[in-house]
């Protein structure tokens, strides 16, 4: 079993995240070993709130190259969490 800090790795800031927050939704980039009850676990341990659904997407490491040596980036897998509509927000977004 993994650490509540080992699942979660950072939170996702972007303008499409930004405009989620308003309906209580949250992204974060989470380990890719991670499944979706790991995912609910480790958010409401770290931030102390409810969590109602989590949804997880996986994206491929792009290929990318440097003269002449080519290699794929890190594929990474992310989580858009929904919280209960009587849970608090999670501050470290408020910034």
């Amino acid at each position: 079993m993994m650490d509540a800090r080992e699942v979660i790795k950072r939170p996702v800031i972007t303008e499409r995240t930004t405009d989620l927050m308003a309906e209580k939704k949250y992204t974060f980039d989470v380990d890719v070993r991670a499944n979706k009850t790991q995912v609910k676990a480790a958010v409401e341990e770290i931030f102390g709130v409810k969590v109602e659904k989590v949804s997880v997407m996986n994206y491929k490491g792009k290929f990318k190259r440097v003269g002449r040596f080519g290699g794929y980036t890190n594929k990474r897998r992310k989580a858009i969490v929904k919280l209960t509509q009587d849970s608090k927000e999670i501050e470290i977004f408020e910034a």
